[in-house]
């Protein structure tokens, strides 16, 4: 495996709200390697989208951020916006989810795909539209100079996934945040978008954010588990999924289809007042005594392959 690119350390996200501190993300601890995919995993409000977010400074202005965000050993968190703004899409990209919104209704999908080249590779007019057009083609868009000039209303759901994917791919970025890429897709349709996926992924580093254990198992090297704004588990992608180390992963895993369908008694915790001890420990099957007052924190429990679990302290 090649160097670290990307470390988080010590990670705190809070947004205030009337009733408090909404504490999304706490103490999170993550690094993604030159050339790996990282499957980000966790139900909805688990804290995914809220780390992507972070990575690349897009939270709302009063968000309380602590810790390090280190991309090629600069700590993000800490550039001028301006030096941001130059990472962000040229060597950090991200394909949003819900394709139905991210895409500007009132302009061309080719306009929009230009003018992300022009902004960060310099190339005007005919030249930015042709590149847009190669884009589509590369995500296998079919007549991509035809649906260059369309709207995006005209695009099937999968096919707006692509133009996000080739809108991220403009500038060739190093890393690439993919939030839910799968996300309300047909199954035909997502086995194309995976496809298409580990193909653009080949010697780039990505965060996968997915709710999706099959999407998580088809293209991560490694995975990690996120349960209530913190990290559960951690590890190379097959043992994690053959092998759950945590109760709420093996939760997870219980309530497909295929294995059960059994789903996790209860609900997740408010992050506003989360649980002083594991906060999994009100729907834990497995807990003790000392889970409801004591934080667990990351330990090894296989080869490169950790769990926040009293199990293993």
């Amino acid at each position: 495996m090649g160097d670290a690119l990307l470390c988080v350390r010590g990670l705190k996200v809070g947004f205030p709200t009337v009733d408090g501190v909404v504490k999304a993300s706490n103490a999170v601890d993550l690094t993604i390697q030159a050339g790996e995919t990282l499957a980000l995993l966790g139900e909805t409000g688990s804290g995914k989208t809220v780390l992507g977010m972070a990575i690349l400074r897009l939270l709302q202005p009063n968000t309380r951020i602590e810790g390090e965000i280190l991309y090629r050993g600069r700590d993000l968190l800490s550039l001028p916006q301006e030096e941001m703004q130059k990472i962000r899409g040229r060597e950090i990209a991200v394909v949003l989810q819900n394709s139905g919104t991210s895409l500007n209704p009132v302009l061309r999908v080719g306009d929009q795909i230009a003018e992300a080249i022009t902004l960060h590779r310099g190339l005007k007019g005919a030249e930015a539209e042709a590149a847009a057009v190669e884009l589509l083609e590369r995500v296998r868009i079919a007549d991509p100079a035809r649906m260059a000039r369309e709207y995006p209303h005209r695009f099937s759901g999968g096919m707006r996934e692509r133009a996000l994917i080739a809108l991220a791919l403009a500038c060739s970025p190093s890393f690439l945040i993919a939030d839910e890429p799968t996300r309300g897709l047909d199954a035909v349709t997502k086995h194309e978008i995976l496809a298409l996926f580990s193909e653009i992924n080949r010697g780039r580093s990505v965060l996968f954010i997915t709710h999706d254990i099959e999407a998580a198992a088809t293209l991560a090297t490694r995975v990690a588990v996120m349960y209530a704004g913190e990290i559960v588990e951690i590890g190379p992608v097959d043992a994690v999924l053959s092998s759950p180390a945590h109760p709420y992963t093996r939760g997870l895993l219980e309530s497909l289809p295929a294995r059960g369908m059994r789903p996790i008694p209860g609900s997740a915790p408010s992050l506003i007042a989360p649980p002083s001890g594991c906060r999994f420990f009100p729907r834990c099957p497995c807990s003790v005594g000392r889970c409801e007052t004591e934080h667990p924190g990351l330990v090894p429990v296989g080869p490169g392959h950790c769990a926040r679990c009293m199990l293993y302290d």
